[in-house]
């Protein structure tokens, strides 16, 4: 998969760390955004205690 997406970037060297920097950083913000609040709304834990009597 990886050997796919570095082959498919255009440019030289530089240019496709450079464009897959900003791939990256896009991910982590569209998951930071808007996958992790959704799952934490699914998976939301508030009544849980540990250690009460």
């Amino acid at each position: 998969m990886y050997a796919a997406l570095w082959r498919i970037l255009p440019g030289p060297l530089w240019v496709r760390l450079l464009l897959l920097l900003v791939l990256l950083a896009g991910v982590l913000l569209a998951l930071s955004t808007w996958v992790f609040p959704w799952v934490d709304v699914i998976l939301n834990n508030q009544e849980a205690t540990v250690g009460s009597p």
